[in-house]
């Protein structure tokens, strides 16, 4: 039986991340093994509503609960939610995987009740001088941050995450369909939050239709809602070998299923390329107003694979969500369509 700290026996878990699809994604190669080490311990984690779909296949003593935040704004709404979780769980611990003020605020009703506190060090303070451009020095990946905080309750780790669809071949998904021998998949996942983090339409379309010229090729295009779809049609269309995601309606899970087929996934700074890590498919990201030195490559993924331009600018946001300096998104526009198509053949011939 695992012990914090205090060596305190625990018993039930609850997990914290509310924020983005791809950080809460971030977590589940470390969250799952942390589960199946702890078999005596049962974990609650708690997320936005929109990244419940995501944890498939997950352990048995791990339960994800969808959280509608409108029911707990404010101040008190959190404190809220904190003291309504541990009535129906009794949670002898906290992992904060966010530490934000609505996780701290959580974390500070919990504590009032006896209950072991270990949260996440973001690195703040050095991401700061990286976006300042007074440093050039990577900082702790995030997915390392995330053990530190299991470490931290005397938890074991356990084995190294490979897919979530490790333990035999991925599910069947009506939407995929039969891979014949000698056919290559290719994801496409071009769109992202923040403008800084996504690479132009118009050249991206240059990249697909040199990719839909390759021999025995398929591409999916990735993307949700109605702007993207209708962003993706003319795409599609153009294309016999070309089929967009959002036209079909399915799952997080068909997603993930369909992935765990493809033999490569391009994607900017993206939660779709922590989707490509869930099921161990290498992807080449393209980063722009970011960079990977900020600690959000995704799980397994190779550095070399990567798409960016070396610009004494970069990087100048975090999360990708500041205007360009300049007005112009250079790091983006900058990138060549050969250079990304390069960085592809390259994956498909190892």
């Amino acid at each position: 039986m695992a012990r914090d700290s205090e060596n305190k026996v625990l018993r039930r878990v609850l997990i914290t991340r509310f924020s983005a699809l791809g950080d809460v994604a971030m977590t589940i190669p470390i969250v799952y093994p942390v589960c199946e080490a702890n078999p005596k311990v049962n974990f609650v984690l708690a997320t936005r509503k929109m990244a419940e779909g995501m944890f498939v296949n997950r352990p048995a003593n791990l339960i994800v609960l969808g959280i509608d935040l409108d029911q707990y704004k404010g101040m008190s709404g959190p404190m809220k939610l904190a003291l309504n979780l541990q009535h129906r769980y009794n949670f002898d611990a906290v992992a904060d995987l966010h530490d934000v003020l609505r996780t701290k605020l959580m974390t500070f009703a919990l504590r009032c009740k006896g209950v072991t506190i270990a949260t996440i060090d973001k690195g703040r303070k050095e991401k700061r001088k990286l976006t300042h451009g007074k440093t050039k020095q990577p900082v702790l990946s995030t997915h390392a941050r995330y053990k530190a905080v299991f470490r931290q309750l005397g938890l074991n780790l356990g084995e190294e995450f490979n897919s979530i669809f490790s333990q035999g071949e991925a599910p069947r998904s009506p939407i995929v369909p039969a891979k014949e021998d000698g056919e290559r998949w290719i994801a496409v996942a071009p769109f992202s939050a923040h403008r800084g983090k996504e690479y132009p339409l118009e050249q991206m379309q240059l990249v697909i239709s040199e990719m839909s010229r390759w021999d025995n090729c398929h591409i999916f295009l990735m993307g949700a809602g109605k702007k993207e779809r209708d962003l993706l049609d003319p795409i599609m269309r153009r294309y016999s070998n070309v089929l967009s995601l959002p036209h079909i309606k399915h799952s997080m899970a068909d997603e993930l299923v369909l992935l765990s087929h493809c033999d490569v996934m391009l994607t900017m700074d993206s939660a779709n390329m922590h989707l490509a890590s869930l099921v161990g498919l290498p992807a080449v990201s393209v980063w722009g107003a970011t960079h990977p030195a900020c600690g959000f490559l995704g799980w397994h993924q190779a550095v070399r694979d990567t798409v960016q331009l070396e610009l004494d600018c970069r990087p100048c946001s975090v999360f990708g969500n500041k205007k360009c300096r300049y007005g112009d998104y250079h790091c983006m526009r900058g990138i060549s369509p050969e250079l990304i198509l390069e960085k592809v053949k390259k994956v498909l011939e190892r």
